[in-house]
C-alpha cells in the first residue's frame, strides 16, 4: 500500500465516522443542544403545549408554530442562573401532567397556578419576548418606518 492510498482511506474512514455520529442522536433528548439544563423530548413537547396555551394560534401563528418553546429553553439555558433553572425544571416536571391535554385545559391549569409561580412567570416572560422578537411579528405586525415622517421637498407652505 502506498502513502497516497493510505491517506485517502484514512479520510474516508474519518468522514464516515463523522457522518455516522451525526446520524445517531438520542431521541430522548431535546431537539436543540443545551449546555446547562437537561430536558427530554417529552418535556420539550409539554413546554410546546404550555407556550401554545399562552399564545394560541388564531389568524396569526401560535407560539408552537413559531418554535417559541425552543426559544424559552435556550434562554433558560443561557441567561438564567442555576436557581432559576432548577425552578424551571421543577415546574416543567409538574406540567408533565398536562401532556396530551387540549389548549383550554392547559390554560385552566396555568390559571390555577399561584400568581408568584417561578415557572409560570419565567415561561410567560420568555414566550412573550420570543413572540415580539420573532420574524413573523417583525415582518407582518410591526410597521417600521426609519424616519418618523416622510420628507416631501416639493411641499408648498402657506404663510
Amino acid at each position: 500500500m502506498n502513502r497516497r492510498t493510505a491517506i485517502q482511506q484514512l479520510f474516508i474512514i474519518a468522514g464516515g465516522m463523522m457522518i455516522a455520529s451525526s446520524c445517531s442522536s438520542d431521541r430522548n433528548k431535546a431537539s436543540i443542544e443545551l449546555a446547562n439544563i437537561d430536558v427530554s423530548a417529552e418535556e420539550e413537547d409539554v413546554l410546546g403545549n404550555v407556550v401554545e396555551a399562552i399564545i394560541p394560534k388564531t389568524d396569526s401563528p401560535g407560539a408552537r408554530e413559531l418554535n417559541l418553546h425552543l426559544f424559552v429553553l435556550k434562554m433558560v439555558d443561557d441567561c438564567h442562573g442555576p436557581e432559576d433553572q432548577k425552578r424551571f425544571l421543577d415546574g416543567l416536571k409538574n406540567a408533565k401532567s398536562q401532556k396530551g391535554k387540549t389548549t383550554s385545559e392547559i390554560q385552566e391549569y396555568l390559571k390555577n397556578l399561584p400568581a408568584d409561580d417561578a415557572f409560570l412567570s419565567l415561561v410567560k416572560k420568555r414566550t412573550i419576548q420570543g413572540y415580539l422578537n420573532s420574524e413573523y411579528v417583525m415582518k407582518n405586525k410591526l410597521i417600521y418606518e426609519l424616519v418618523p415622517a416622510r420628507y416631501n421637498g416639493a411641499l408648498k407652505i402657506e404663510a
